[in-house]
This record gives C-alpha cells, structure tokens and sequence, in this order.
C-alpha cells in the first residue's frame, strides 16, 4: 500500500552491501560497520532503514538519497492518498494526458496479471472497495453489506479491458477508478533492487512491506524469509529460503471492513464479492510486482484456477494456506 494511514505497524528495513563488505540485518542491534551509511525516516506510510555497506562512503551516501529520492517520486506517482499523486488525478478526471512512463509500465505488468488470473487481479476493482466503504461507515449499516444494486452499480466501473493506456494518454471507463495497492508496493520495490544492483551492490534483502533479495545472505547460505501467521502476526507459519527471489505475501484477514470479519479487503473484481477461500497465498517469483499481484488474485481462486494459472509460469511458485492450517504448493 502506497502512503496509506498505518492502520498497522509496518517497518521497511533495506541492508545492502557491495562486494566483500559485512552485511547487517536491517533490523538487527548489531552496529553497522564503519563504512556503513544509514538513513531512518518514513516511506510509503511506514517506518523505514537503510543501511548500505560500501567501501566508498561517498558513493554509499549518494545511493542512499538515490534510493529514498526513488521512493518518494514513485509515491507521488502511485499513490492513491496524496492529492498531488497522478493516480489521485487520474481517478479525479477519468483520463490522463501524457502519463509518467511508470504509471503506463505498471499498468502493462497488472495486463499480464489480469490475463494470467482470468481477471481476478483486477486494478479497476476501487469502485467495488469505495461502495464497501461507504456502506460500513454509515451508522446502523447493515452487516449483509451492501446491497445488491450497489454492488451491480460499482461493478460497471470495473474492467481492467476496458482501460485505454498508451504513452501518450491512460482513459478510465465511465465511473471508473483505479487502485495500485495490489502492485505498486512490489514495482517500488523492484524499483529499488534495480538501483541498488546499478550501484554495485551485490548482496541485499530489500524488505519493503514485500521482500526480494539480492544474492545470498552471508556466508554464502540462501535467504530465509518467514510468512506470518494471517491471525497472529508475531507467529510464523512457514519459512522459504531463496536466493535473487522476490516474495509476496496476500491474505483476506489483513483488513476487513466489518466486525464480523465477513468482507474482506481482498474483493473479486468479476463480481464484487468478498470470499475466504483460503488463510493466505505467498508467491515467490523473479519480480516483486509479479509475486504481489499473483499473491492477491490467488486469494479469489480456488485450487484448481491456481494451478491452471501456474502452468507455464518457470520460476514461479505459490504457497497456499487453508483455513483449516494446511499448505499447498504449486509450481516450481
């Protein structure tokens, strides 16, 4: 999620080294090495770190305000609550004239999505989450949800194919409006891989919410990323061990807009309703905008749709977790 109000405590934390420097957990109390460069502050509506180990200090400052300096143009790009971004302009008019390279870049990655996941990862779908909105922030509203013409109204703005992007000009279908929060937390963060590869860092977990990593971890050993438990986020469920992967984690039980925890933010853009099919999906792939985008679509799918979604899909795995506690792995 982009500048989002921090509903929960997030803490994006980046260490990064170049070629024989030590590397540091990003949140580890070790302290960082001499030549280590460190920056604290917030990005994309959480606490953040960086910590760049770099023979030259000059060039590791200069990647650290490269790297926050990325951020921050990109959250003014993509982010859907700042009134000054292009996609809050966007939805405000309905089109864009000459639209940032990124905001035509991601829309093509969230296409790819759209058309792997028979449109279950859907970009379009902020109607259908404004008229969940709307419904459970009115007094006395009903704990049904909305009601059916609502949802049959929010539903004619939904349509990733009915999006016109070209360089030149982004149009939105008649009272449309789009929602990046399934993508851009990963294209950022691929973003950031990319500029820290180009500056001759070598070995880097890059945990922005979403994580993906760089090399190995020190001493040579794979990285071990671990996925929370969807209700008790203190709790780990499952450990993976990867090395230049990127991994994404999705699940219904994130935010819910009820009490009752019956609608989920997790919404299916081809009807507008809010299933529980499972606890959560991780998805390990190439890019983080991949991993994220599959990870939230996959939430809408049954097992058999994943798996038909997963054939042909080299280097990509999906780890699914039931309700009842139970893991199921597809792809490599």
């Amino acid at each position: 999620m982009i500048s989002a109000p921090m509903t929960r405590r997030r803490l994006i934390g980046i260490s990064a080294a170049a070629a024989g420097m030590a590397l540091l957990p990003p949140h580890g109390r070790a302290a960082p090495a001499p030549a280590a460069v460190t920056w604290e502050g917030e990005a994309m509506g959480a606490q953040a770190s960086l910590v760049i180990h770099h023979p030259d200090r000059a060039r590791a400052e200069r990647l650290v305000q490269a790297t926050v300096a990325e951020v921050r143009r990109l959250e003014r790009i993509f982010s859907l609550y700042r009134d000054d971004s292009d996609l809050t302009l966007l939805n405000r008019q309905g089109f864009l004239v000459m639209p940032p390279q990124e905001m035509v870049d991601i829309l093509r990655q969230s296409r790819a999505a759209w058309e792997r996941t028979g449109g279950a990862f859907d970009p379009t779908v902020q109607p259908l989450w404004d008229a969940y909105r709307r419904h459970f922030a009115a007094p006395g509203a009903s704990e049904a949800g909305p009601a059916a013409e609502v949802v049959r109204v929010a539903l004619a703005g939904v349509g990733l194919d009915r999006v016109a992007c070209s360089p030149d000009r982004i149009e939105l279908p008649a009272r449309g409006a789009l929602t990046l929060n399934g993508i851009a937390q990963g294209y950022v963060t691929d973003r950031v891989v990319d500029l820290l590869k180009a500056g001759g860092i070598e070995r880097s977990m890059v945990d922005m919410g979403e994580s993906r990593a760089i090399g190995t971890a020190p001493g040579g050993r794979a990285w071990r990323v671990g996925i929370s438990d969807p209700l008790r986020s203190d709790a780990v469920v499952k450990v993976l061990e990867v090395e230049d992967r990127a991994v994404a984690t999705s699940s219904p039980f994130g935010f819910r807009f009820d009490a009752g925890g019956k609608f989920s933010h997790i919404i299916d853009p081809r009807n507008g309703a809010t299933p529980q099919r499972h606890a959560g999906v991780t998805v390990v792939a190439g890019l983080v905008a991949t991993a994220d985008a599959l990870a939230t679509a996959f939430n809408l799918m049954d097992t058999d749709e994943i798996a038909a979604a997963m054939r042909g899909s080299a280097g990509v795995e999906a780890h699914v977790l039931s309700l009842d506690g139970g893991w199921t792995r597809f792809g490599a």
